[in-house]
């Protein structure tokens, strides 16, 4: 079973708050004391908080979905309900948080750093916080809105200043073993070491951490060993360390070929460039600072491999170093080169002005309203859809059941401007409007009549206007009448016209009554 997990795609949601409560007082000799409806408590967050005792994301691993308690509702007597609590999710030092797109939303970088992942929903109002002069006892609540959810994924990135980057079984786990207090495991096989390993090392008043790379080889960007997957822990390393391998066995590998393998693997390893360090530059792996250790020195043919290539390296450009992890020779001169790098790269970023952005003020436009109506089509019938973040959130809250509430909606969004701007858009009485998006309430849209509905004389919980809204015939009836008033003209045509054909309207008003009594005489007379 894995021990270590360095990436995983976690599930959070916010709590939901709790709904507002409706409530009227009610005491001896005073029936009604006004509304006492209490607000919904707030849905709790979930933070991602950075710990020192937290070493892996294994825990989320296995249970991938958190959720924050919700807010308690409101209650009578002006109670307001309780707050959901706050889930605090440790994650350790170093923990990059990213969409499932990949872009980067928070660096977590030293004890304590948290992050917002999923904001707890809103608790709805109680009759009593929504009661003013013009509506004093309110027969409704606001409810209470979902929490925000997300699938957001972890990535940890070691935190060390220089990191050891070589094939398996060439010395680093037994290097770090040696020149620090870490014990990892080491063995006589490849691929021994399978998560990174860190190690604090002392060189004179610089101390710094080390971290290896287990299971880089040839074709690890194509998958083959354990591929790139811990390349990620040593992006915010200040310099790399080649750790050549001088007493190998094997007859087709020697310390420059294997440099010149893993260098063009570190060339293909594409650093995230979306989250910029503390200089506001990310340099690629392959154009950092480096060091080469020729290992294995203490061994006969390890010491005559070393001084063969030697030459060759420092005619590159490198700083060659040959150490022994058994005999721990040549250890110190190389921990006091890897400090002088370490110690170089904070002092730069400590004297470097750092870069901030220049803060962009946008005040809000004087004529913008909060809110757009976007004009779509479904079925060849018009549809408007009203998207922004108060009426959103203003249905979301609202008790569809209660026609008092709906009522209020109506008032909100009337004074919003919605109205008025889905006039000038074009719409008509009996158009579908929807406010949100996919999953947005739909309604058939009926101008306000009158606004005002704390003015009307109804029971608490009722709504005069949606009353005559619901007698009012929908779009498919005013079809089906429209249908049936065309059938009928056009059968009154047709009557007409079979008349004119017959001649009747070619008589006078005079000869047709004369006609009439004639024709009634003569029934009269048979009938004698």
């Amino acid at each position: 079973m894995a021990s270590f997990v360095d990436r995983v795609v976690l599930h959070v949601s916010g709590g939901t708050g709790g709904h507002g409560c409706v409530s009227v007082k009610r005491e001896k000799f005073k029936p009604l004391g006004g509304p006492d409806g209490g607000n919904g408590g707030n849905g709790g967050d979930v933070i991602l908080r950075v710990s020192a005792q937290t070493t892996t994301l294994l825990d989320y691993h296995h249970a991938p979905h958190r959720h924050a308690t919700n807010g308690g509702p409101g209650m009578g007597d002006w109670r307001g309900g309780k707050n959901g609590e706050t889930l605090i999710l440790p994650v350790p030092d170093g923990t990059v948080v990213k969409t499932k797109d990949g872009q980067v939303l928070a660096d977590l970088v030293g004890e304590g750093t948290e992050y917002v992942a999923a904001a707890g929903g809103q608790g709805g109002l109680g009759n009593a916080a929504l009661s003013s002069q013009k509506r004093r006892a309110p027969g409704f609540a606001l409810l209470g809105i979902e929490g925000d959810s997300s699938d957001i994924v972890l990535e940890l990135k070691s935190i060390a200043d220089i990191a050891l980057v070589g094939f398996p079984s060439a010395g680093k786990s037994s290097l770090i073993a040696a020149m620090s207090a870490a014990r990892p495991k080491i063995a006589d096989y490849p691929f021994t070491t399978l998560i990174p390993n860190l190690g604090v090392v002392e060189a004179g008043d610089v101390r710094f951490t080390i971290a290896d790379v287990p299971g880089l080889i040839e074709g690890a960007s194509e998958g083959k060993g354990l591929g790139h997957n811990f390349l990620r822990h040593v992006e915010r390393c200040a310099a790399l360390v080649h750790v050549l391998d001088c007493g190998t066995l094997e007859s087709d590998r020697d310390p420059l070929s294997d440099l010149a393998i893993i260098e063009a693997e570190l060339e293909k390893y594409a650093v995230d460039m979306s989250y910029a360090g503390v200089d506001g530059e990310v340099v690629p792996l392959n154009e950092r600072p480096k060091l080469v250790v020729l290992n294995k020195v203490d061994l006969p043919d390890g010491k005559d491999m070393a001084e063969f290539v030697r030459p060759d390296l420092e005619a590159r450009g490198y700083r060659v170093f040959e150490v022994s992890a058994t005999s721990h020779e040549g250890l110190r001169q190389l921990g006091f080169a890897m400090a002088e790098i370490v110690k170089a790269a904070r002092d730069a970023v400590q004297t470097a002005p750092p870069k901030v952005a220049a803060p962009v003020l946008r005040p809000r436009a004087v004529n913008e309203s909060g809110f757009k109506i976007r004009r779509e089509e479904k079925n060849l019938e018009p549809l408007f859809r009203v998207l922004g973040e108060k009426p959103v959130r203003w249905v979301k809250q609202t008790d569809f059941t209660n026609e008092e509430a709906i009522g209020y909606l109506a008032d909100r969004l009337a004074k919003l401007g919605v109205e008025t701007e889905l006039f000038k858009v074009g719409a008509k009485p009996g158009d579908t409007v929807v406010i949100g998006e996919d999953d947005g309430v739909v309604f058939d849209w009926e101008p306000t009549m009158m606004a005002g509905a704390e003015l009307l004389a109804t029971p608490r919980g009722t709504d005069i206007r949606i009353a005559d809204i619901g007698d009012r015939p929908t779009r498919s009836q005013k079809r089906e009448e429209q249908i049936e008033r065309r059938e009928a003209k056009a059968a009154a045509r047709a009557e007409l016209e079979a008349e004119r054909k017959a001649g009747i309207w070619t008589e006078s008003v005079s000869g047709r009554r004369a006609r009439t009594v004639r024709e009634s005489t003569l029934d009269s007379g048979d009938d004698d």
